[in-house]
Order: structure tokens, then C-alpha cells, then sequence
């Protein structure tokens, strides 16, 4: 009788591995493979840095902190400008969360901005400072709350696109801001942004800044209680996880989506109150700088923990002015420095992969009957 040997055909189609998704991850778990990935881009951008420019990565790196951190006022201007993308990050996070996809936190931030250069420049003269900065912040509050409201009732009413139409609002409200602009500009007509003397916010305890940093601290504060451990921040959950388990358990969808875009706007509008009175006193059509969709990544990042915006806000401040001085000293194309930064992110937004699913090998059993 002849031996016959049988292979399992199955096993020979099995393939190596396959991807299973993670329980949740404990935080230092996921910090730790975002520190790997980050430690991998700085290798591969090092290589890059040899093969394009002949230079020394390590002094290249070097000129980045030095960029970034290297002087006191520098520090300071990398706190501000991480807490102003911080405030916009939080702002969106509500609405992210929620599964309202908000892209116009530029136009929010814009609106807010004139509503807070428009008090500065009628009412600048006529009020005491403390009463006049009261009211340029619940101006600019109450203007990007309802830029952020439009969008939200049409979703509710009319079930509209929300990605295309908040997108849309952003080229809306930067031609109201470039009309405003010009016609404010002095000389008039020039296009040279006006500057906005009164209703200025005052210095802190020498620093020029602090306020605004102090600011965004409490309200990173009280978002991260609002999302945790609110009623309304855990109806957000729900409306994001599924609108037809909110309206079975009771939620009324349309007025948590008016309400949280009414906030997410809100906070927007804060930003540009402290762009326009604590950091640039002029308005113009960029005041924004992209910050409204930089702040979706920091979001998306941080799991939309206001607590962990906080390190990736930094992070990506940090890269920006280091990029930029690494441009300045070695006299490189701006490309050079976007390629760098460009790289660093890809990498930690990669990480998110492993984060969230890991890589399971498969066994090959092969059996042989006989």
C-alpha cells in the first residue's frame, strides 16, 4: 500500500500575518510608540538630510531647538503660538467628536477676529479698557458662535452637507475680512492692515503674552470636564456613536448638533479675540494662518483629549519655528524645512496605526496523513 501524503490545501493560502484591532491601549503604551515613530522620522530625515545637503543632521537638529527654543522671547512665542492653536483645537474637538465634520474653524476664527477689530476701532475711544475688552471677547464669541450655527441648522433642517458648506463659509468670511481690511487700511485703500491701538490686551507680569496662554489654559480645563463628565459632553458621545441610538434613548440629535457647533464657533471666535487684541493688533485676511485645519490633526491626534492636544499642539509649533530656522541659517529652499516637518508628521500620524491595531503572525500547521 502506498503512502499518500495529504496536505491541508487551506494552509497554503494562509496568509503570513493578518491585522486584528487593539483593546484600548494604556496611555504610556501609546506615547511610547508615538516616541518610537517620532525617533524613526528624525533616522529617515537625517539620511535625507545627508543625501540632499551634505550636512550634518545632528547640527541640523540642533539649529531646530535653537530655532524654537533658544532664546527666552522665543520660548514665549512658542507657548503663544501653541496656546492659540490649542484654543482652536479644543474648539473643533466638540464638533469632531460628535461626528460633525467642521471645517470652517478658519472662518470662525476670521469672524470672531472682525467682530473683535470692529469694537477696537468704533468703541476703541469711548469706553474704559476693562469694559471695552469685555466686550470685544463677547462680540467675537457671539459672532463665531453664530458662524458656527449656520452650517448646523441647515444640516438639521435640510440634512446639508456639513464638510462642504462649513469649507465654503471659510472663503466667505476671508472676503469679508479682505473687504474690511481695505477699507480700514491706512492709508485707506493701501491694503496696509490698520493698526488696532485701543482695547489691546495688557501685559502680565512683564510678559506680553501670558494672558493668552492663561486663557487657553482654563479653557482646555473646562472642555476636558465638559467632554468627561457632563451630561451634554457624554450626549456628544452618543449623538457621534450612532444618532439613531441617541434619539431611542431620548437625546434630541438636532439640538445637541445646534448647541455644540454654537460651541465649537464660540471658541473659534475666543481664538480670534486673541489673535487680533493679544498678539498682532491688526486684522487681516490670514490672521488664521491655517490654524483652523492644522487643529483638525491635533485633534484627530490627541483622541480628542483637550489634555493630550496639549503635547501635540507643541509638537507641531515646535517643528513649524524649527523648520523655519533651519531655512534662515543654512539658506536651504522652504521646501527643505516642510519636507522635514512634513516627514515628522507623517510618521507620528502613522503611529496611529499601530495604536489602534497591532500585527498578528500566522502559524502555518502543516498535517500529513498517512
Amino acid at each position: 500500500m502506498s503512502k499518500i501524503k495529504n496536505t491541508n490545501v487551506s494552509n497554503l493560502h494562509t496568509p503570513p500575518f493578518h491585522i486584528a484591532k487593539r483593546d484600548d491601549i494604556v496611555w504610556w503604551k501609546a506615547w511610547s510608540i508615538r516616541a518610537i515613530s517620532i525617533i524613526l522620522a528624525l533616522i529617515i530625515c537625517g539620511v535625507i538630510t545627508v543625501a540632499l545637503t551634505k550636512l550634518n543632521p545632528v547640527s541640523v537638529y540642533l539649529t531646530m531647538i535653537d530655532g524654537a527654543v533658544g532664546t527666552s522671547r522665543l520660548v514665549w512665542n512658542l507657548f503663544q503660538n501653541t496656546a492659540i492653536l490649542l484654543c482652536v483645537s479644543i474648539a473643533v474637538t466638540p464638533a469632531f467628536k460628535m461626528r460633525f465634520w467642521n471645517i470652517g474653524a478658519e472662518g470662525q476664527i476670521l469672524i470672531g477676529g472682525l467682530a473683535t477689530a470692529t469694537c477696537m476701532i468704533f468703541i476703541g475711544d469711548k469706553l474704559p479698557t476693562p469694559m471695552l475688552i469685555f466686550i470685544m471677547l463677547l462680540s467675537s464669541i457671539l459672532a463665531g458662535a453664530v458662524w458656527g450655527l449656520v452650517p448646523a441648522y441647515l444640516k438639521t433642517r435640510f440634512n446639508s452637507n456639513e464638510t462642504l458648506f462649513t469649507l465654503m463659509m471659510n472663503y466667505i468670511a476671508i472676503q469679508i475680512v479682505a473687504y474690511f481690511t481695505l477699507e480700514w487700511s491706512v492709508p485707506k485703500g493701501s491694503g496696509t492692515p490698520r493698526t488696532l491701538e485701543f482695547g489691546q490686551l495688557p501685559m502680565l507680569f512683564g510678559q506680553k503674552y501670558l494672558i493668552n496662554i492663561l486663557i487657553v489654559a482654563v479653557l482646555t480645563i473646562i472642555m476636558y470636564i465638559y467632554l468627561k463628565y457632563s451630561k451634554q459632553g457624554y450626549e456628544i458621545s452618543v449623538v457621534g456613536e450612532s444618532e439613531n441610538t441617541a434619539r431611542y434613548i431620548g437625546i434630541n440629535v438636532k439640538k445637541v448638533i445646534l448647541r455644540t457647533m454654537a460651541i465649537s464657533g464660540a471658541i473659534c471666535g475666543v481664538a480670534g479675540f486673541l489673535l487680533v487684541a493679544g498678539t498682532d493688533h491688526s486684522l487681516k485676511s490670514d490672521t488664521s494662518a491655517g490654524r483652523g485645519f492644522t487643529a483638525i490633526m491635533v485633534s484627530w491626534l490627541a483622541k480628542f483629549n483637550p489634555v493630550f492636544m496639549v503635547l501635540t499642539s507643541l509638537l507641531i509649533v515646535f517643528l513649524e519655528k524649527g523648520a523655519s530656522k533651519i531655512s534662515e541659517v543654512y539658506r536651504l529652499n522652504s521646501s527643505f524645512s516642510d519636507i522635514i516637518t512634513g516627514i515628522i508628521i507623517f510618521f507620528i500620524i502613522g503611529s496611529e496605526f499601530f495604536i489602534n491595531y497591532k500585527i498578528k503572525f500566522n502559524k502555518k500547521e502543516k498535517e500529513a496523513n498517512v
